[in-house]
């Protein structure tokens, strides 16, 4: 029960890493806005909720569009009369394309996603949380991708270390009105994206044929503690870092 009664928003919520973040914000006592494309997952979610201590509310939509960003603060505001903790974990993967490779679409997309979804939500956010007196935290999820150049394609390395760049700005402009901005970058987690169809699909065997296989992969849950941390009492001197989480893969 360390978050009775908060007022969260999560995206990408329809499975991996959102999945298990909302669903222990709803554990712990939070009022839960799930976000993702898929309605029929979100329904699912929040019926596994159901008995928790708090609750989670679905909210589909196309995470790059400015309406459904600014759409689920404010039903996260209808329900609770505040905006407590964002996190922004949508996100998609290019074709780990290279430079020369990448495409204008692919290019457009995974920006659209990874980048400029999260900063019209964290703008939306900002603008409520800086009028409460605790103001709020947010946490956006990256990769190790965003401090390192060499995990995936160039369209999403960019974004992602743009997220981390976007974080940064944000914690230091917002310090003193007691808003919180943090990001996890992750490396190998069991997600629905890293099963073999999709690695075959993606063209992941350029890296994964890099990684250290002797480094098992995390779990979801693995990190939603890392949110979990982050959003605490006990972080509350933690502001604008980057919280690497990949079980060692990036000392490599």
């Amino acid at each position: 029960m360390r978050l009775e009664g908060k007022s969260v928003v999560v995206t990408g919520a329809s499975s991996g890493m959102g999945y298990e973040i909302a669903l222990e914000f709803a554990k712990e006592g939070a009022v839960v806005i799930v976000v993702a494309r898929r309605a029929e997952r979100l329904e699912e979610l929040a019926k596994c909720a159901e008995g928790f201590a708090g609750k989670i509310i679905p909210y589909a939509g196309d995470i790059s569009s400015q309406e459904v960003n600014e759409g689920m603060i404010e039903l996260a505001v209808k329900e609770c009369g505040r905006l407590d903790v964002l996190v922004n974990n949508a996100g998609v993967l290019d074709e780990f394309k290279t430079v020369a490779e990448v495409t204008n679409e692919i290019w457009d997309k995974i920006i659209a996603v990874n980048l400029t979804g999260p900063m019209y939500a964290m703008r939306k956010a900002v603008q409520v949380m800086e009028k409460q007196e605790n103001g709020g935290n947010i946490v956006n999820i990256a990769s190790i991708g965003g401090v390192c150049g060499c995990r995936a394609g160039a369209a999403y390395t960019a974004s992602k270390h743009a997220l981390v760049g976007l974080t940064k700005n944000t914690a230091y402009m917002y310090a003193n009105k007691k808003i919180r901005c943090n990001v996890i970058c992750p490396g190998g987690v069991e997600t629905e994206v890293m099963n073999g169809q999709q690695v075959s699909q993606l063209g992941l065997d350029r890296v994964m044929a890099g990684l250290d296989r002797s480094i098992p992969q995390g779990k979801p849950k693995d990190i939603a503690s890392v949110v979990l941390f982050l959003v605490s009492e006990g972080a509350a001197f933690i502001n604008g870092s980057v919280i690497v989480a990949d079980g060692g893969v990036s000392c490599n």
